[in-house]
């Protein structure tokens, strides 16, 4: 049952970031593929039928960890405190954004909402990236299964660093680009000239930095995390999910036509979602790894709730998915095609 809710877990953040991934991607890039404000509209009229529905695959995540793992939501919810407050405001700005924009006609009012959106869809990505990043590298948690980070020291990667260091910083570059490109992506698909454009070769430029990335953070994980290697060892099989990672990649870089655009889009999830498994199977049964001793890290083992518990969640769990899944193909079918002001 710890195995089973360990993989939930992990496909309900993979959902989150692939779902919500591409419309803090449609906000990173909007200032840059829209010039007036009819096509602005455009870029969020892309993400408006959807973006709140996707953060459901957020708190269905968080809402997974807490049940089925409750001493790692405390130690890190506890840990992680001050960067959890602040993407709950970037969250927060992020949306009234959206919200607010369109109500009062104004050059100045509606400008102020563009920045807000922008800004803090990119933070959001560059905070997203770190927290995996910390979760890879480890915290220093102490014998009782608590830890306290402040949001940086000397940027050294080590077990006095800070929530912030090269390798995090590293890490949410890398979420950054990628979400760019996945954004891009999305915006793309569903915009019409000119806009598709300029969002297509956005896309096609900062797939070498996607690309960059990715080796950089894969070698620097496997120098960082030493189980990592030794998962990979032990279970060969698991290479398959690095696999999927390149293929999405590449996929990307060879959709390029312009009735390709559903088929990169597709290619880029895969390559997130090859990403997010390629992290969740090699810190398995780690859960939050210590970065001082690794005998205290939380494992899927001594975080999970009682397996009576975690039966009766998962009778519950079920059907409440299904209906959040039925409900968003829905969403997906009805707003599905190319976008137009009108």
């Amino acid at each position: 049952m710890e195995t089973l809710w360990f993989c939930l877990v992990a496909i309900m953040i993979a959902g989150y970031v692939v779902l919500d991934g591409f419309d803090l991607g449609a906000g990173i890039v909007h200032l840059l593929v829209a010039r007036s404000d009819a096509e602005k509209r455009i870029v969020l009229a892309s993400i408006g039928p959807v973006w709140d529905g996707n953060e459901v695959w957020l708190l269905a995540g968080g809402g997974t960890m807490y049940f089925a793992f409750p001493a790692l939501y405390a130690s890190s919810f506890s840990g992680f405190y001050l960067p959890l407050t602040i993407v709950l405001w970037l969250l927060i700005v992020r949306g009234i954004s959206i919200e607010f924009r369109n109500h009062i006609a104004s050059p100045v009012w509606t400008p102020i909402w563009d920045t807000g959106f922008t800004w803090a869809s990119l933070l959001l990505a560059v905070f997203y990236g770190a927290a995996l990043g910390n979760v890879v590298r480890g915290v220093p948690l102490d014998a009782s299964g608590y830890f306290f980070l402040p949001l940086w020291t000397d940027f050294r990667a080590r077990s006095s660093a800070g929530i912030l260091d090269w390798y995090t910083i590293l890490t949410g570059v890398a979420a950054l680009l990628t979400l760019t490109m996945h954004g891009a992506l999305w915006v793309a698909m569903k915009s019409p000239e000119p806009i598709r454009e300029r969002a297509a070769s956005l896309a096609r430029r900062v797939w070498w930095g996607v690309v960059a990335a990715t080796v950089a953070i894969t070698a620097a994980s496997f120098a960082i995390q030493p189980h990592l290697s030794e998962r990979f060892a032990e279970a060969p099989w698991g290479f398959v999910f690095p696999v999927i990672t390149l293929t999405g990649l590449l996929g990307v870089f060879l959709c390029k036509a312009p009735r390709a655009e559903l088929p990169a889009f597709l290619s880029s999830c895969a390559y997130l979602v090859g990403m997010l498994t390629s992290a969740a199977f090699g810190v398995y049964p780690l859960l939050l790894p210590a970065s001082t001793d690794p005998a205290l890290s939380l494992t899927i083992h001594n975080a999970a709730a009682e397996s009576y518990g975690l039966r009766v969640g998962l009778a519950w769990f079920i059907p409440g998915m299904l209906l959040a899944v039925v409900y968003a193909t829905f969403t997906y079918r009805r707003f599905s095609g190319k976008l137009h002001l009108e």
